[in-house]
């Protein structure tokens, strides 16, 4: 069984919270849908489009590739592998929903026989263990983050649609922000987490990260 990590983030140096005036981007419930997908889907979705992408989007240093593979309603983002502390920047269309994992981890089998009881179990181990997880929207937090953890109802295959033999069967599980559309103009989400220590495989793993997001065609040429 292999495990793949995206998004395992640490508790960072935050900057200055934004004043009162500031205004709140609220993430949406996970029981949110969007067109008809569940949040659910929605990660194993993100689990798709990160595999499918020529190189690990969690390894990307300053998002200059952040629109690759990016379709339908909602724009993926990408934390990192626990090693470096990127600040992205990048162009996103308006309209769009913003999927961001906070914290979060993959197992998969090798085939589609895999016991997905058993992965979903092994996933779980350092989700239960959550310590810290803060994520600031344009200066102002996120209450209660922990209260966003979304793990896929069964298991999938994070290789669909592709011509290969054989398959892979895959269980998610983590904490993920699903933001509605963004208004026009800039928008900066910094993110910090990590996970407790245990004898599981990648406890205590932690990161930090922080996406400034240009929405709308304008936003970028005017500094807004």
């Amino acid at each position: 069984m292999k495990i793949v990590l995206a998004a395992l983030l640490a508790a960072c140096s935050l900057p200055a919270l934004a004043g009162d005036a500031a205004p709140r981007i609220k993430p949406l419930g996970v029981d949110a849908t969007v067109e008809g997908t569940s949040f659910a889907d929605l990660t194993a979705q993100w689990w798709r489009w990160a595999f499918d992408l020529p190189a690990e989007p969690w390894l990307e240093p300053d998002g200059d590739h952040c629109d690759q593979g990016q379709s339908g309603p909602v724009w993926f983002l990408a934390g990192t592998n626990g090693r470096f502390e990127p600040r992205r920047e990048c162009s996103m269309p308006e309209g769009k929903h913003v999927l961001l994992p906070v914290i979060n981890m993959i197992y998969y089998g090798a085939n589609e026989m895999a016991d997905c009881a058993q992965l979903k179990q092994s996933v779980r181990q350092n989700n239960d263990r959550l310590s810290s997880a803060v994520v600031l929207i344009d200066g102002v937090p996120v209450p209660d983050v922990e209260r966003f953890r979304v793990a896929t109802a069964s298991c999938f295959r994070w290789d669909e649609g592709k011509p290969i033999s054989g398959t892979n069967m895959a269980a998610s599980d983590g904490f993920w922000l699903l933001l509605p559309p963004l208004p026009a103009g800039r928008h900066t989400i910094t993110v910090g987490a990590n996970y407790g220590p245990s004898d599981a495989p990648y406890a205590g793993m932690r990161q930090n990260f922080e996406y400034v997001l240009h929405v709308g065609a304008r936003s970028r040429v005017l500094g807004l």
